[in-house]
């Protein structure tokens, strides 16, 4: 749903991460929330990536979602030039799975808040950009609420299933 009223920014750092970011993207338009994405390389682009961070506030975005592998910086960066919220998504890479670009986002230093889903979970990211959302939108938070019972619901046949599959059994000596 990508359109110029976006209120979330997906960014990354290069084209590359678009196979793990799209999942926020899909995610966020099965809540019916605006998003735009974009590549603003912290490392090949820096000013281009600070002055999108600086205008997204001006362009109505309200949450920015950042994946970042390897060094991993374009969470933390963009957080330093803005107020909005940023949420890393730590996206896997070739060498050590993931695991330092995590560390990367979640090591920030005081005062430059980013939050962190697990490794390569950019769905998680857009869920939790809605719930962000949410706090000031309660027809947002009703989708989130009946996607939730949704997950519920899941849980329990998942549930049904695992205990069909116990039927008596006959032990005869």
């Amino acid at each position: 749903m990508t359109d110029s009223a976006a209120r979330v920014g997906i960014v990354m750092g290069s084209d590359s991460d678009w196979p793990v970011m799209r999942a926020a993207g899909e995610i966020l338009d099965e809540f019916g929330v605006a998003w735009e994405a974009d590549v603003v390389s912290a490392h090949r682009m820096p000013e281009e990536m600070i002055a999108w961070g600086k205008d997204a506030a001006g362009r109505g975005i309200k949450v920015i979602v950042a994946g970042a592998g390897g060094a991993a910086h374009l969470p933390g960066m963009l957080a330093s030039v803005t107020p909005l919220p940023v949420i890393g998504v730590p996206v896997p890479l070739k060498y050590l799975d993931g695991m330092d670009s995590l560390l990367s986002i979640v090591q920030m230093p005081g005062g430059i808040p980013v939050a962190a889903v697990a490794i390569g979970n950019a769905k998680n990211a857009g869920i939790l950009a809605a719930r962000i959302l949410a706090t000031a939108d309660d027809d947002l938070q009703h989708k989130l609420v009946a996607y939730q019972e949704s997950l519920s619901e899941m849980a329990r046949a998942k549930g049904k299933v695992v205990r069909d599959a116990q039927k008596p059994r006959k032990t005869g000596f």
